[in-house]
């Protein structure tokens, strides 16, 4: 038997005996390194192509983009706080990712977060509930000598032990700020309801019954009012309420809320941006707090309408079927389109008066770029109005650092406190009428 090529070529034979196609592995074999080397390099491209596009690293970093209107007092409080003005820089690798920034604070809240210490106030409501907030004294005097509080309202289901929380009161009382926060009702694992009522989207009445403990346990005291997400929907919807929420405040700061839920619910159904994902894990966690709490929401209902409650809320997947089947029937509201109209700070936000400084990022997977035109045209209407967008900083994130590892205080952090300050210090160095100008038209009155 002998081998004879195919067709002319070197790389396939035929015996002669058994008629088997044989292959020679040593003339075809220098190819396929290189093939393999091509898909090994077209592999790794798209890798870093997907890290790239995901981690969003090729987007520039930049100063907030800011709308306002030139008066003296909002050209101070531009030079008085250069977070407002300088380019705020996240950690390189991963810090442009809305999703990642967003991901961080509802896992870790902060990197290294103080523990300050504070007292428990409890405060009974008219209709049964019990309020509670944490109020946290300074560590050292103001700059300007004199007495300020901070009264802050947490975000969805938060409450003055959430690591973010945490940071802020401590850089704040190592500012010279007393800090008062509130516990969301039913937000504390350890702490009772007392009525049949919890939490809402914009109920403002625990927030006012903290205010107004503290107005009356430091006569002296003047306020500035800080409300991160859900909490900057309850502290301008609160203000707005009554003219007479904002005597004694200074100014309010509000960070990462969406400002009418009426519009944001069609959004929180979308994919766009994984908000629908958001959306299920929030309503996880509402489940969660309300079931931890059933005996005290469903134990004066009779065992059929208990068990219809909780069959809703074990099926359950977005924040607006629990609102519409629980939430809204805490306050009476007659369809889910009403509540979420009352609750919403976009119907009292234009009575707020004092310096207002809006705070949102231009990549928060939470809040739709829609909802931005509420503040943005505030801003362009109003003078006492100040609209901070960032480019990166995702939902109440605002981390900084140099290349992977952020840094314990957030651009978040900064920001406020040094809005805060200059407030203060335009306060304290300004003749009455202009130091007036922190509240819209008090000059005016002042001179009638």
């Amino acid at each position: 038997p002998y081998l004879y090529p195919i067709c002319g070529t070197a790389s396939y034979w035929r015996c002669s005996s058994c008629n088997v196609i044989k292959v020679n592995v040593h003339t075809i074999s220098p190819e396929l390194p290189a093939m393999f080397d091509g898909m090994k390099l077209a592999a790794v491209a798209t890798v870093l192509y997907i890290i790239v596009r995901c981690l969003n690293l090729k987007s520039p970093t930049a100063p907030p983009d800011l709308t306002y209107q030139d008066t003296p007092l909002n050209r101070f409080l531009l030079k008085s706080c250069p977070q407002l003005t300088k380019e705020y820089i996240p950690p390189l690798l991963w810090g442009k990712s809305g999703h990642l920034q967003t991901a961080l604070y509802g896992k870790l809240g902060r990197v290294s977060s103080p523990h300050p210490t504070g007292i428990r106030k409890y405060l009974p409501m008219q209709d049964g509930a019990t309020a509670t907030f944490d109020l946290f004294e300074p560590l050292g005097d103001h700059r300007t000598g004199d007495d300020i509080t901070m009264v802050i309202c947490p975000g969805i289901g938060n409450h003055s032990e959430k690591h973010y929380i945490r940071t802020f009161v401590d850089y704040a009382q190592k500012d010279g700020y007393r800090c008062a926060v509130l516990n969301h009702l039913g937000a504390l694992p350890n702490i009772e309801l007392t009525s049949p009522r919890m939490f809402t989207y914009g109920c403002t009445w625990e927030f006012a019954a903290m205010v107004g403990y503290i107005k009356r346990a430091y006569p002296q005291t003047q306020l500035i009012v800080v409300g991160f997400s859900l909490g900057g929907n309850i502290v301008c919807k609160f203000l707005g309420e009554n003219r007479t929420n904002q005597e004694r405040v200074l100014c309010c700061v509000s960070v990462c809320q969406g400002y009418s839920a009426l519009r944001a619910q069609e959004t929180f159904l979308q994919w766009d941006q994984f908000r629908r994902f958001y959306n299920f894990l929030m309503a996880d966690n509402m489940k969660k707090i309300i079931l931890s709490h059933r005996h005290s929401l469903f134990g004066g209902s009779s065992v059929k309408t208990i068990d219809t409650e909780l069959s809703r809320l074990y099926t359950a997947t977005s924040l607006m079927q629990i609102d519409d089947n629980i939430m809204r029937k805490f306050h009476g509201h007659s369809s889910l389109k009403e509540y979420y109209e009352k609750e919403s700070c976009v119907h009292y936000i234009h009575n707020v008066n004092v310096p207002l400084l809006l705070v949102n990022s231009a990549d928060d997977p939470l809040v739709h770029d829609s909802l931005l035109t509420i503040p943005r045209t505030l801003s362009a209407k109003k003078q006492n109005v100040i609209f901070a967008l960032t480019l990166h900083g995702g939902h109440l994130g605002f981390f900084e650092g140099a290349v992977l590892f952020p840094q314990p205080l957030t651009w978040m952090d900064k920001v406020i406190v040094g809005y805060a300050n200059a407030i203060c210090q335009w306060k304290k160095q300004k003749p009455p009428c202009q130091s007036g100008q922190l509240s819209e038209g008090s000059c005016v009155e002042e001179k009638a």
